[in-house]
């Protein structure tokens, strides 16, 4: 579990630009949250970041594969690298995470 925490600790410091995110234990990894909605998750040591249909695209064309049977989708490994590009596509999971639910028809 060390090595797995060590990567959450990771993870939070690259995202503080985001402002108050936090992480906490679940489905045998880590969930991440930003003002307790959760817009991410983390299982063996690997970062997905939650989708919908205005950025589902963006993972798809680059591969990127989904932790099903949730809207979350692996975070490429140049974007992870890169501070300025792992922000800009968290703030759009954030902005996914706090919308109002989608009313089913």
């Amino acid at each position: 579990m060390p090595a797995i925490k060590a990567f959450l600790e990771h993870v939070l410091e690259k995202l503080t630009s985001l402002g108050p995110v936090t992480g906490r234990s679940m489905f045998g990894g880590f969930g991440v949250f930003h003002d307790e909605e959760m817009f991410g998750l983390i299982s063996n040591d690997v970062l997905y970041l939650k989708a919908d249909d205005s950025n589902r695209e963006d993972y798809l064309s680059r591969g990127s594969s989904q932790y099903k049977p949730m809207p979350y989708f692996r975070v490429p490994d140049d974007v992870f690298e890169n501070s300025e590009d792992l922000s800009r596509w968290a703030q759009k999971s954030v902005a996914i995470a706090h919308a109002p639910p989608k009313k089913k028809k």
